[in-house]
C-alpha cells in the first residue's frame, strides 16, 4: 500500500491557530460557568437540591446543554469530526488553501496527512469526553477537557509540535495503526 499524497505542513498549523483561539475561549467560558454555584457537588457527583423552587426533572440538563461553553465546545467537536471525516473540505483547510497558501512559497516538503487527521480524532475524543461528562454533571470536566485540547493545539500552532501526530507515530511503530506502509518499511 502506498502512502497518501502529501499535504502542506503549514495547513495543519494554520488550523491549529484558529482551533487554539476557539479552545481558549471555550476554556474561559467553561471556567466561568463551572465556578457558578448553581449546583452542589461532592467529588464527581453533582446534584441540584430539591428544595430549590426552580427544580424540574431535566432542568439542570437543559441548563448544562445551553451553557455557552458547552455550545462552543460542541461546535469545536463538530469541526474536529469534520477534520477526521473530510480533512480537505474542513473549513480551516479550505480557508488555508484559498486565502493563505497562494500567498506563500511552495513548501520544501510535504507531510503524510494521516498523523494530522489522527490528531483531529484525538482532539475529538478529548472534547467529546468533556461534553459528555459536563452533561452528566461533572462540574470541571468541560474546562479541563478544553484546556487539554488547547495545550495540544497551541503546541502545534506555536512550535509545530503535534501531540496527536506523535501519538500516531508511536502507535504506528507499535504496529497498531498505519500498518500498510509502516509495517513494510
Amino acid at each position: 500500500m502506498t502512502a497518501p499524497a502529501g499535504i502542506d505542513p503549514r495547513g495543519p498549523r494554520f488550523a491549529a491557530w484558529i482551533t487554539s483561539v476557539l479552545l481558549l475561549i471555550a476554556t474561559v467560558l467553561g471556567l466561568v460557568d463551572a465556578s457558578q454555584p448553581r449546583i452542589r457537588s461532592f467529588g464527581w457527583f453533582a446534584y441540584q437540591p430539591l428544595a430549590d423552587a426552580t427544580y424540574a426533572p431535566g432542568a439542570e440538563l437543559s441548563l448544562r446543554a445551553s451553557a455557552p461553553a458547552f455550545l462552543l465546545t460542541l461546535v469545536i467537536a463538530l469541526l474536529f469530526l469534520w477534520g477526521v471525516v473530510s480533512a480537505r473540505t474542513q473549513p480551516w483547510s479550505v480557508l488555508f488553501r484559498t486565502l493563505v497558501r497562494p500567498r506563500l512559497a511552495r513548501p520544501s516538503e510535504l507531510e503524510d496527512p494521516r498523523p494530522p487527521r489522527f490528531a483531529q480524532g484525538v482532539g475529538l475524543l478529548v472534547v467529546t469526553v468533556g461534553l459528555i461528562l459536563h452533561l452528566l454533571g461533572v462540574p470541571w470536566a468541560l474546562p479541563i477537557a478544553t484546556a487539554m485540547a488547547f495545550v495540544a493545539a497551541f503546541l502545534n500552532a506555536a512550535f509545530g509540535f503535534c501531540l496527536g501526530c506523535q501519538l500516531y507515530l508511536l502507535l504506528q511503530r507499535a504496529g497498531i495503526v498505519g500498518r500498510g506502509s509502516a509495517a513494510s518499511a
